[in-house]
């Protein structure tokens, strides 16, 4: 599979949550086979997980949910219905997110620096987060 549809940003939000309608996306793309290799190593882990784990939810739940439904629409209902999260819950779990890498994690920061300079990003100031980068390399920003 050589062309990519790409998730929308990790910025875009759904019932206060920062990431959600992203990890939707993927679902979707994989359940229909159109998620590209680039992402299926990492799916339902890294920001994926760090979501889940957030909202107290498993993957394959989320994997249901998303088949189960039509539109978004029906599963911001059921994330309303099941995930009981406080709005400051939830703009915690986005600066935890969008404040990665952690200063002073320098195997995190390594990372983002290889990543930047594979995809011929390395004088790319204004990327500063994996946030930022995945924007980047999906050419948002």
């Amino acid at each position: 599979m050589s062309q990519i549809i790409y998730p929308r940003s990790p910025r875009e939000t759904m019932d206060g949550w920062t990431y959600l309608p992203r990890y939707i996306d993927k679902i979707r793309l994989h359940l229909a086979g159109k998620l590209h290799s680039d992402y299926v190593n990492n799916f339902g882990k890294g920001f994926d997980a760090f979501w889940l784990d957030s909202a107290g939810v498993t993957h394959e739940q989320m994997i249901e949910v998303v088949k189960n439904s039509i539109t978004d629409g029906q599963v911001c209902d059921w994330v309303r219905q099941n995930v009981k999260k406080s709005p400051v819950d939830k703009a915690a779990h986005w600066k935890e997110m969008y404040n990665r890498p952690k200063a002073g994690d320098a195997e995190a920061e390594a990372r983002l620096r290889m990543r930047k300079e594979q995809s011929g990003m390395a004088g790319r100031d204004d990327i500063k987060t994996s946030v930022d980068y995945i924007d980047a390399d999906e050419k948002r920003i």
